[in-house]
């Protein structure tokens, strides 16, 4: 799962018995080097999903991390792109990563459910942080977005369809679920990362609360499932006015 340049065994655990913010202050300099990245594959699939959309003025990337999807943003942004983060250790390098040329780009340090941001952005990205938040913190993240949107302004993230019950990847996320509220409840501070919160139909409902209209694109580099399923699609939540 690690390249040789990645943590090791002892960084990941020091890691995981940190707060979330510390954790990732921890994990910044190597965090490249590990799974946990968005394989540059999904954010391919995202950018040629959204080219044919834009393009568009200024994008967002909501927990941006090291910068990945930044890149995304400056492929289909015309104007300005910012990162917005709430560790200082993933700002920095995603600071000394920035390439030259496009659209000018700016990384801020805050946390997602109190953006320091007016209507300002025609496009929002995120990918894979999700799991960050409860699920009673989703009403608020949604309005936080929508309040950073200008009018007809898209909030857009990648999920992937949910494993099949019973597989190895179903039992793998059950595991690391299990595990880290397991952590949660006999280690301060908690380390919030669960990945089987995030269900599509609540989100769906939630984004429709907070003042968007959800459509849900295949993403065909992906493929299908045996039921026919996209394994991939991308969210497209489009602010109403």
């Amino acid at each position: 799962m690690f390249s040789p340049e990645g943590p090791t065994l002892r960084e990941l655990a020091v890691q995981a018995l940190s707060s979330v913010e510390r954790g990732y202050d921890l994990l910044a300099p190597k965090f490249d080097h590990t799974p946990y990245r968005t394989p540059d594959r999904v954010l391919g699939s995202v950018a040629s999903a959204l080219a044919p959309m834009g393009p568009f003025r200024a994008g967002l990337d909501l927990c941006c991390g090291t910068g990945a999807g930044v890149d995304v943003l400056s492929r289909v942004c015309r104007e300005s792109v910012t990162g917005v983060d709430f560790s200082a250790g993933m700002l920095d390098v995603a600071r000394a990563r920035t390439a030259p040329g496009g659209p000018a780009v700016s990384w801020v340090r805050a946390d997602a459910r109190a953006l320091p941001f007016g209507p300002a952005f025609d496009l929002v990205v995120c990918f894979g942080a999700f799991g960050h938040f409860l699920p009673r913190e989703l009403p608020g993240l949604f309005t936080q977005v929508r309040s950073v949107l200008r009018p007809g302004g898209c909030f857009a993230f990648p999920v992937a369809a949910p494993p099949r019950l019973g597989s190895r990847d179903y039992w793998t996320l059950l595991g690391f679920d299990a595990a880290m509220r397991v952590r949660n409840a006999l280690w301060r501070p908690p380390f919030v990362m669960y990945y089987r919160t995030f269900r599509l139909h609540e989100v769906g409902r939630e984004l429709a609360r907070a003042g968007f209209r959800a459509d849900l694109r295949a993403l065909p580099e992906f493929g299908r499932r045996p039921d026919g399923a996209p394994r991939a699609r991308l969210v497209v939540a489009r602010r109403l006015t």
